[in-house]
């Protein structure tokens, strides 16, 4: 069952993705990985797991390692992520201003990602970016339970898992071609809106709350 809509939501909430959305997670997980890969002996080629970044880490470790070792290895993986990950990931292009431009129109800012939620903490923390809400370990349809529970009519994600969670909560698809989908790809996923990246944001967003506010 989803959680009941939050009724002291702003009329304006945006859900944005984490990884390949906001943050470039991409030299931290490679790094993560081959620290991984140091430890177990276990082979895991980083270069190729940071090119299909958004769904859940095991889904990524179970192309490694054997199903009973997954466990241990993901909790391994979630240990060694504060050393390896966070220093080296930077915010993607735009973030900080995509932020910024939800505030500046009277909104709030929600983070909704199958990141396991410590880790999404420590790069939101580490980076200084304003995030007002933060959920995580939600993947592709389940992120409509937290969308849902926030209030929220826009969700920013660059995976197709990204597009299925907004459609699924009812709210505005905006897809960012920064990730592993293309454009195009997105846009066959349903997509409402695909930007290059979130440089193009605080404008297309200024033009939404003209257009919601010429609506009422």
């Amino acid at each position: 069952m989803a959680a009941p809509t939050d009724p002291t939501a702003p009329v304006l909430t945006v859900g944005f993705d984490l990884d390949m959305t906001l943050i470039d997670s991409r030299p931290g997980i490679r790094a993560t990985y081959l620290e991984l890969t140091a430890r177990t002996g276990v082979h895991v080629d980083a270069d190729l797991a940071v090119t299909r970044l958004g769904p859940p880490l095991e889904q990524e470790i179970r192309e490694w390692f054997p199903e009973e070792r997954v466990d241990e290895a993901s909790e391994l993986y979630r240990e060694l992520y504060p050393l390896y990950a966070v220093a080296p990931t930077p915010a993607m292009p735009g973030a900080r201003e995509a932020l910024k431009a939800v505030h500046a129109a009277g909104g709030r800012t929600l983070v909704v990602t199958a990141k396991f939620e410590p880790s999404a903490k420590l790069h939101l923390d580490y980076l200084g970016l304003d995030v007002d809400i933060l959920v995580g370990s939600l993947w592709a349809e389940a992120k409509a339970e937290a969308l849902r529970a926030h209030g929220a009519t826009v969700y920013v994600g660059d995976h197709t898992g990204d597009v299925r969670g907004a459609r699924a909560a009812d709210a505005l698809s905006v897809a960012v071609a920064s990730g592993p989908c293309g454009a195009a790809e997105l846009r066959a996923a349903g997509a409402d809106v695909v930007l290059d990246d979130l440089t193009g944001f605080p404008g297309w967003l200024a033009g939404y709350v003209a257009e919601d506010a010429a609506s009422v």
